[in-house]
Protein backbone atom coordinates (compact mmCIF):
# COMPACT_ATOMS: atom_id res chain seq x y z
CA UNK A 1 0.00 0.00 0.00
CA UNK A 2 3.12 2.72 1.00
CA UNK A 3 4.28 1.32 -2.97
CA UNK A 4 0.80 2.22 -4.36
CA UNK A 5 -0.04 5.48 -2.29
CA UNK A 6 3.48 6.91 -2.91
CA UNK A 7 3.19 7.90 -6.35
CA UNK A 8 2.81 11.22 -7.81
CA UNK A 9 -1.07 11.27 -7.97
CA UNK A 10 -1.56 10.72 -4.57
CA UNK A 11 0.60 13.52 -3.43
CA UNK A 12 -2.12 15.88 -4.03
CA UNK A 13 -3.93 14.26 -1.97
CA UNK A 14 -2.50 13.74 1.36
CA UNK A 15 -4.94 13.04 3.47
CA UNK A 16 -6.77 10.25 0.80
CA UNK A 17 -2.83 8.93 0.95
CA UNK A 18 -2.19 8.44 4.83
CA UNK A 19 -6.21 7.20 5.53
CA UNK A 20 -5.38 4.18 3.01
CA UNK A 21 -2.12 3.38 4.57
CA UNK A 22 -3.44 3.42 8.30
CA UNK A 23 -6.72 1.31 7.19
CA UNK A 24 -3.86 -0.94 5.60
CA UNK A 25 -1.86 -0.93 8.53
CA UNK A 26 -4.92 -1.21 10.96
CA UNK A 27 -5.77 -4.81 9.79
CA UNK A 28 -2.68 -6.14 10.73
CA UNK A 29 -1.95 -4.34 13.66
CA UNK A 30 -5.54 -5.18 15.38
CA UNK A 31 -4.81 -8.88 14.03
CA UNK A 32 -1.47 -8.79 16.19
CA UNK A 33 -3.02 -6.75 19.12
CA UNK A 34 -5.84 -8.88 19.96
CA UNK A 35 -3.65 -12.09 19.51
CA UNK A 36 -1.36 -10.82 21.84
CA UNK A 37 -4.61 -9.88 24.61
CA UNK A 38 -4.74 -13.74 25.40
CA UNK A 39 -8.14 -14.73 25.50
CA UNK A 40 -10.43 -15.54 22.73
CA UNK A 41 -13.06 -13.66 23.45
CA UNK A 42 -10.96 -10.18 23.06
CA UNK A 43 -9.01 -11.90 19.74
CA UNK A 44 -12.29 -12.54 18.10
CA UNK A 45 -13.46 -8.76 18.61
CA UNK A 46 -9.98 -7.53 17.32
CA UNK A 47 -10.55 -9.54 14.09
CA UNK A 48 -13.44 -7.76 13.63
CA UNK A 49 -11.81 -4.36 13.59
CA UNK A 50 -9.12 -5.65 11.10
CA UNK A 51 -12.26 -6.78 8.92
CA UNK A 52 -13.25 -3.86 9.40
CA UNK A 53 -10.09 -1.57 8.44
CA UNK A 54 -10.19 -4.14 5.44
CA UNK A 55 -13.51 -2.66 3.94
CA UNK A 56 -12.06 0.49 4.90
CA UNK A 57 -9.67 0.35 2.65
CA UNK A 58 -11.78 -0.92 -0.07
CA UNK A 59 -14.14 1.97 0.46
CA UNK A 60 -11.21 4.33 -0.23
CA UNK A 61 -9.59 1.81 -3.20
CA UNK A 62 -13.12 3.26 -5.13
CA UNK A 63 -12.46 6.71 -4.32
CA UNK A 64 -8.68 6.50 -5.48
CA UNK A 65 -10.00 4.64 -8.53
CA UNK A 66 -12.96 7.29 -9.76
CA UNK A 67 -10.19 10.33 -9.19
CA UNK A 68 -7.63 8.43 -11.49
CA UNK A 69 -5.08 8.14 -8.56
CA UNK A 70 -4.87 4.45 -9.53
CA UNK A 71 -5.53 2.28 -12.70
CA UNK A 72 -8.81 -0.16 -13.14
CA UNK A 73 -5.71 -2.98 -13.13
CA UNK A 74 -4.47 -1.95 -9.80
CA UNK A 75 -8.26 -1.50 -8.08
CA UNK A 76 -9.02 -4.83 -9.37
CA UNK A 77 -5.78 -6.28 -7.58
CA UNK A 78 -5.97 -4.73 -4.37
CA UNK A 79 -10.15 -4.83 -3.96
CA UNK A 80 -9.76 -8.51 -4.59
CA UNK A 81 -6.81 -8.70 -2.06
CA UNK A 82 -8.79 -6.84 0.60
CA UNK A 83 -12.10 -8.82 -0.22
CA UNK A 84 -10.08 -12.55 0.34
CA UNK A 85 -8.90 -10.95 3.63
CA UNK A 86 -12.44 -9.60 5.20
CA UNK A 87 -13.43 -13.36 4.26
CA UNK A 88 -11.04 -15.00 5.46
CA UNK A 89 -11.07 -13.21 8.44
CA UNK A 90 -14.82 -13.69 8.78
CA UNK A 91 -14.14 -17.67 8.27
CA UNK A 92 -11.17 -17.40 11.08
CA UNK A 93 -14.20 -15.42 13.52
CA UNK A 94 -16.75 -18.45 12.78
CA UNK A 95 -14.05 -20.89 13.83
CA UNK A 96 -12.44 -19.38 16.62
CA UNK A 97 -16.84 -18.51 18.22
CA UNK A 98 -17.98 -21.87 17.42
CA UNK A 99 -14.98 -24.03 18.59
CA UNK A 100 -11.51 -22.56 18.24
CA UNK A 101 -9.09 -23.16 21.04
CA UNK A 102 -8.17 -20.66 23.64
CA UNK A 103 -6.29 -18.46 22.76
CA UNK A 104 -2.98 -18.21 25.27
CA UNK A 105 0.17 -15.91 25.25
CA UNK A 106 3.52 -17.41 25.02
Amino acid sequence: MYQLTGSQKFNKDGALRDQLRRAAVSSMANIAEGFERGSKREFCRFLYMARGSAGEVRSHLYVARDLDYIAQSEFDELNSQATRLSKGLFRFIQHLESHGPQVAKA
